[in-house]
């Protein structure tokens, strides 16, 4: 048998640069690893670089 589950992606390992631990202990993702994963989750994340406002749900275009 297969030990492998077909579809379930395996997990990445992030690197210091893209994360950091809050005093809590939650993980906080920085704007390296949104601009790494390419779109916006619509999260509010607190280092979203497409601009996403969580009050009008619209993504202000940086320029």
């Amino acid at each position: 048998m297969n030990n492998e589950m077909s579809g379930f992606q395996k997990k990445n390992t992030l690197t210091q640069e893209e994360y950091y631990l809050s005093k809590e202990g939650f993980i906080i993702f920085t704007e390296a690893y949104h601009l790494k994963r390419g779109y916006c989750c619509k999260s509010g994340c607190k280092h979203c670089p497409f601009g996403f406002d969580k009050k009008t749900g619209a993504i202000k275009k940086h320029q």
